[in-house]
């Protein structure tokens, strides 16, 4: 299928706070509810009277990350040892926290008079800066945002808790896919992405990902640095234009700026720095530019006579043009030229 790619940042150190978006949009985040369970003498001991209270009592040490803790229960009805072990195993394997982190729950339990007293030990698969790095967030289509920040700085692991959470890995791996091409000045290769989700089922997930690059993250870093500053050269003369000239200037610019290479690399990179690139770097180059003036524009993955094709679509005074710097570096196009040439892309009018 072909697909429309918003592209957003020049900037690789760019940072996101709060809850605003890349592109300035806000979106909510979901944080986790876990009831604030009644404490005895200390945080280690907190105190149920009903199966519920319990369950929460034990997620409450997950969520502190303690090995350890007391649930004191007091006029319970239930079955302590059935409903111990029935909430331990709820939370290891149901709540997305403990399954995210949990190895294993153990209880034991010893009679005092009417009171029970329920010794908790959890082993847990995760570390306590990485319980504590997890980042919330409501709905599936907020991973890209959060994506992008990975992309940026060239992480290798990002764990997310979604609140209402629709589809399943592959619909994580595209939503990684699509953050790639929204950071171009870090776009130095696609990653290998593996997507764990906890737990299996439900709208309360916690989503793992593991991103292997096909560089190490210094010469990763180094390269974006590199591709920063030739950008920088080539847009500081066109900065402080005009703005309704700043996309003539561009490509004005660009036969002198751009390596085109049919069999050359897909990075922008290898557009600006490198030996040459193909059609994806040259589009990756053209709107890591954009980017850099302004300029309202995005990446469209289409096809060209068939063939698989990147290019680009950037607005020229309100209204849209097409850009295909393998094509032509100085030229733009309408709709109805780019379709007589055998162009085809999502959303294409008829």
């Amino acid at each position: 299928m072909n697909k429309r790619i918003p592209a957003l940042a020049l900037c690789l150190s760019l940072l996101l706070s709060g809850c605003v978006s890349l592109n300035g949009s806000t979106y909510t985040v979901v944080e986790p509810h876990v009831e604030q369970p009644v404490l005895g003498e200390d945080s280690s001991t907190v105190k149920a009277s009903t199966y519920s209270e319990l369950v929460n009592g034990v997620l409450f040490f997950v969520t502190q990350g303690m090995e350890t803790g007391i649930i004191q229960l007091t006029d319970y009805n239930g079955d302590v040892e059935e409903d111990l072990n029935r909430a331990c195993l709820e939370v290891a394997k149901d709540d997305p926290l403990g399954a995210y982190a949990v190895d294993f729950i153990k209880n034991d339990y010893t009679t005092i008079l009417t009171t029970y007293e329920a010794t908790i030990t959890i082993s847990y698969k995760r570390t306590l800066d990485q319980i504590s790095s997890l980042v919330n967030i409501t709905g599936t289509s907020a991973i890209r945002e959060e994506t992008v920040q990975a992309l940026s700085s060239f992480k290798t692991e990002l764990a997310l808790r979604v609140g209402y959470f629709t589809g399943d890995a592959d619909t994580v791996k595209e939503q990684v896919r699509q953050a790639y091409y929204d950071t171009p000045a870090a776009a130095l290769g696609m990653p290998e992405c593996t997507v764990t989700l906890y737990p299996e089922t439900g709208t309360q997930r916690i989503v793992e990902i593991l991103l292997d690059y096909p560089q190490e993250s210094t010469a990763l870093k180094r390269q974006s640095q590199e591709l920063m500053e030739q950008a920088e050269t080539i847009l500081s003369p066109i900065r402080y234009q005009i703005e309704t000239r700043r996309l003539d200037l561009l490509m004005e610019a660009l036969p002198g700026a751009v390596k085109v290479s049919a069999q050359g690399g897909s990075t922008a990179w290898d557009a600006l720095v490198g030996k040459g690139a193909n059609h994806e770097g040259l589009a990756l180059a053209f709107q890591l530019l954009c980017d850099g003036l302004g300029l309202e524009s995005d990446i469209v993955e289409g096809t060209f006579q068939g063939e698989p094709r990147f290019f680009n679509r950037v607005v020229r005074n309100g209204a849209a043009v097409w850009v295909d710097l393998s094509r032509s570096t100085g030229q733009t196009y309408t709709a109805a030229q780019m379709a007589e040439m055998g162009y085809q892309w999502e959303g294409q009018e008829a």
